[in-house]
């Protein structure tokens, strides 16, 4: 070492400024840790509100993410002003940069905006079974700039905020109740009134429905092959999904036990003989 200093390989100032930078370049890594940590940290914090009675579940899932990046953010200032980088300047260049990369995704941060929309005005949350953007399923997670959809069938959907925002969003389960409907169509032959009480049967042996609300058998109309009606019922929103199959299922063991039949879809043809014609 001592010839490599007297060669004039090395010098106390270069061996200084490589341990300054080597320091600096630990302590930016430590911080990026630390700031990663403590964003995770209360990020989890954040979300442990969900055990608590009455938390709102939509509320503390988007602050949980909003605190992460923030607080992932300031950590990176940090780091970069440890290592001699002039965060104002950096600014700057980062917000002009900002405007031209926002012009060219502008989707991206009307997908931000809608997020924060959706957030201030709550027409759904999560664990509501709601139809948005042609998709339907349970509210799993409401992002920064996504929603996620759990279906029926265990299937993730992601759907971008801005359409969901722009576009008509059903929330199927908003209420303590929801009507069951089931549509069937019964022969032209079939006693109308007849037909009706067998349909009401058929919704007063369904269990569990909310029997205050009553059923109906509506008469819908006349149609080309058959005598179309709705029976409808009333639920609560846990017990949709299986009352709909039961009422469907009386429907039919009534229909047949009276012996009113479901009929396929069906056209008659004429065909008249032209005269002097075969």
């Amino acid at each position: 070492m001592n010839e490599l200093f007297s060669q004039g390989y090395l010098s106390a100032e270069t061996l200084n400024m490589a341990a300054n930078y080597l320091l600096k370049g630990v302590a930016f890594i430590i911080i990026l840790v630390v700031g990663r940590y403590i964003a995770r940290w209360v990020r989890d914090l954040i979300r442990g509100g969900l055990d608590a009675p009455g938390a709102d579940r939509t509320l503390t899932k988007f602050v949980g993410n909003f605190a992460y990046y923030g607080i992932f953010l300031l950590a990176l200032f940090a780091g970069l002003e440890t290592v001699g980088v002039e965060t104002a300047s950096f600014v700057a260049v980062l917000a002009a940069a900002s405007f031209a990369v926002g012009l060219a995704l502008q989707g991206t941060l009307a997908n931000f905006a809608a997020g924060i929309m959706l957030l201030v005005f709550r027409p759904f949350s999560v664990g509501d079974y709601v139809d948005i953007a042609g998709e339907t399923g349970f509210v799993r997670e409401i992002q920064l700039f996504f929603t996620q959809l759990r279906t029926r069938d265990n299937r993730l959907i992601i759907v971008p905020n801005g359409d969901i925002f722009g576009a008509t969003i059903e929330n199927i389960f908003a209420y303590d109740e929801i009507r069951v409907d089931c549509d069937v169509g019964t022969d032209y032959p079939a006693d109308i009134d007849e037909t009706r009480e067998v349909l009401l049967d058929a919704a007063r042996s369904v269990d569990d429905r909310i029997e205050e609300k009553g059923e109906q058998a509506a008469l819908v109309e006349l149609g080309g092959s058959s005598i179309n009606w709705q029976v409808r019922i009333w639920a609560e929103p846990d017990n949709y999904f299986r009352l709909k199959q039961e009422l469907t299922r009386q429907v039919k063991y009534k229909l047949d036990e009276a012996d009113i039949g479901i009929p396929f879809p069906q056209m008659d043809v004429h065909l008249d003989e032209l005269n002097g014609e075969a």
